[in-house]
């Protein structure tokens, strides 16, 4: 058995090649011509038939004009989205053209568009954002950036000073944010998208609004003595749903604590609004959505990557994003208060995360969290042989990848008795990867490769003898594909999160406070919690009220009671009862457990457990993380599995 673990082997193989970007092939509809056959005899059943032929006629034709209507304004507003100011289109021709079936990278700039401003460029950048969506691993990404985050600045002559990044936009526009976060990450960009921040409360309004969980109560006048120059809000605690302008002014808050925590407000909304249109979706809607959309968005991007088909098919992918396939990455250990710092080490780790997701994170950091082990199949790289072929006519690269994967740790192995390592047949578009069924964790070890390889196909090993030919029995065939191109992803970061003990302390009496003047005002029974994260107290702030009792959906058939809890650190969490037990945010439950006897449902935002809920008939009890999941998982299901029954008073 030969191997290719020399160093330098395809170092130096050379790479044809044109060096553009290669698009799938346009789709050619044929036309045939087909002769009238006779007329049939005039009977009364053939009558009958043609009335209903004519009937279904005008009936798709009805359709296909509404259709075709459909498509013509849907066509237009597309091409509304399209840059049409100055600034946009000078980004635009820095972007990188995304490669059809990789994933693709967007960034997000949210501006504040002031009325008399005679250009947009100046204003200010509030929201700085990548969205990554990868049809191969069918996830979204998204990594957000503090606005007071301090980083080298650029514009498009270069860099040009250390200061908050979203001076970039003040400084030079949306190309000085583009450079400025190409030189911070070290990410090609494919797409550049401009949020009128105007334009998100009539999208909002749009959609009917957003329901959103707010975690604690937000109230600021500009009034008399107490005028501020912040802007006014004034929002209660608990799950609810927001107009425009509230969401607005709670995606925007930033009066009593940091720009860290309206990140991870930010991000929030973003969850809420995508849940929100992939399962209500409402075509009624859609006309009023996208006509706001068209003027209150600017997209950047070559004109191949902004095409109806490519929007359609990033707004279905998106609708039906799986389960825990949707992660919101953020920055690390950022220290300081009007100024933010993070050490180049704690962005790089975000964008490595950001990059790379992990669909197995939330199942590995859930076990962690109840002590279970978690059984991987998976055999690693130093146990997995591996024989690449070139199946995309481009020389050395079979001999490229080989070297790549052995600098991971792969065993490579070349064809037996000294073939060519070229595919029987090509070109491929996609990489294939080929496992032998009969090995012990091949499959795994495929699906595992795919992440190195995407776009790439896992399949077991075929019976085409071409094929088997070339393979020397390893447990992994790979045929290299057009979008392969000589690289490697970064190694992706595996976020291992270690067992903590509960960070809690039993106490009955505050909950015991709060609930029993309520316990006659709900029609359902309340549950108290008795266990407490330890640093916790509620919330009794001035004009903060540590328990709310509501109408979840106005004046109608739901009520429910929300507790709010603050911690030593000064954050907020809370305890949710109402007799609404399919509220849109217990649509998407990642587990559930059996925990002392009792099921509860586990929702996990990556590797943090952001809330836990337990069922009761029609009743429903949630115990929500703080912005930042501050709360360890341990102590979110310590906490969970503290909630009893409240006793009724004698």
């Amino acid at each position: 058995m030969r191997t290719t673990l020399k160093r330098g082997v395809g170092r130096g193989a050379e790479v044809n090649g044109n060096g553009r970007a290669v698009y799938p092939p346009s789709t050619v509809t044929a036309v045939s011509r087909y002769e009238q056959p006779p007329l049939p005899g005039r009977t009364g059943l053939g009558l009958v038939r043609r009335i209903l032929l004519v009937t279904l006629l005008v009936a798709l034709s009805l359709v296909l004009a509404a259709a075709g209507g459909l498509y013509l304004w849907f066509h237009q507003s597309v091409a509304a989205i399209r840059c049409h100011e100055s600034d946009c289109r000078t980004a635009q021709k820095r972007l990188v053209v995304s490669l059809p079936g990789q994933a693709a990278i967007g960034l997000i700039v949210g501006y504040d568009y002031r009325v008399g401003d005679q250009t947009k460029v100046g204003s200010r950048s509030d929201t700085v954002m990548l969205v990554r969506a990868d049809p191969a691993t069918k996830t979204i990404s998204l990594l957000s950036f503090p606005r007071d985050l301090i980083v080298p600045v650029y514009c498009k002559g270069g860099f040009v000073t250390d200061d908050r990044i979203n001076s970039a936009f003040s400084r030079c526009g949306s190309t000085g944010t583009l450079e400025t976060v190409k030189h911070l990450t070290g990410l090609p960009v494919n797409y550049l998208i401009k949020v009128d921040f105007h334009g998100f409360k009539e999208i909002v309004d749009q959609l009917g609004g957003v329901w959103m969980d707010v975690d604690r109560r937000y109230y600021n006048r500009n009034t008399g003595s107490y005028a501020t120059n912040f802007a006014n809000i004034n929002l209660q605690p608990g799950y609810q749903q927001l107009g425009g302008g509230s969401a607005l002014e709670f995606v925007r808050y930033r009066h009593t604590d940091s720009d860290l925590y309206r990140l991870a407000r930010q991000q929030e909304f973003v969850r809420a609004f995508k849940e929100q249109v992939a399962k209500n979706f409402d075509v009624t809607r859609l006309q009023g959505i996208v006509s706001t959309v068209t003027h209150s968005v600017e997209v950047a991007a070559c004109k191949a990557c902004l095409s109806d088909t490519t929007v359609l098919r990033y707004a279905l992918f998106a609708a039906t994003l799986p389960n825990g396939h949707f992660f919101q990455d953020r920055i690390s250990d950022v220290a300081g208060y009007a100024e933010l710092h993070a050490s180049s080490t704690s962005i790089q780790d975000a964008v490595n995360q950001f990059a790379n997701p992990d669909v197995t994170v939330a199942k590995v950091a859930n076990a962690t969290a109840l002590g279970k082990k978690v059984k991987t199949k998976t055999p690693p790289p130093q146990s997995t042989s591996v024989t690449v072929l070139n199946g995309n006519e481009v020389a050395g690269s079979a001999a490229n990848a080989s070297y790549l994967l052995a600098q991971r740790g792969y065993l490579m192995v070349l064809p037996p008795n000294g073939l060519e390592p070229n595919a029987p047949t090509s070109p491929y578009f996609h990489s294939q990867i080929y496992f032998d069924a009969k090995q012990k964790g091949a499959k795994a070890a495929a699906v595992a490769l795919q992440k190195l390889l995407q776009p790439a196909d896992v399949r077991a090993l075929p019976k085409d003898p071409r094929l088997r030919a070339l393979d020397p029995g390893s447990m992994l065939l790979v045929i290299v594909g057009q979008t392969f191109h000589n690289t490697l992803p970064q190694a992706p970061v595996v976020v291992v999160p270690k067992r903590q003990p509960a960070y809690v302390r039993f106490d009955r009496g505050p909950g015991d406070e709060l609930l029993r003047p309520l316990a006659s005002k709900v029609p359902f029974r309340l549950e108290v919690p008795t266990i407490l994260e330890r640093s916790s107290n509620p919330d009794t702030l001035p004009s903060d009220k540590p328990v709310r009792l509501y109408w979840i959906d106005g004046r109608g058939k739901h009520k429910a009671i929300r507790m709010v809890f603050r911690t030593g650190g000064n954050e907020f969490w809370g305890i949710e009862e109402t007799n609404w037990a399919d509220a849109p945010a217990l649509a998407d439950k990642s587990f559930q457990h059996d925990l002392g006897g009792r099921e509860f449902q586990l929702y996990y935002s990556g590797s943090h457990l952001h809330m836990v809920v337990l069922k009761n008939g029609h009743t429903s009890y949630w115990g929500v993380n703080t912005l930042l999941d501050s709360l360890s998982n341990e102590t979110m299901l310590a906490i969970a599995k503290g909630l009893k029954p409240l006793i009724p008073p004698k």
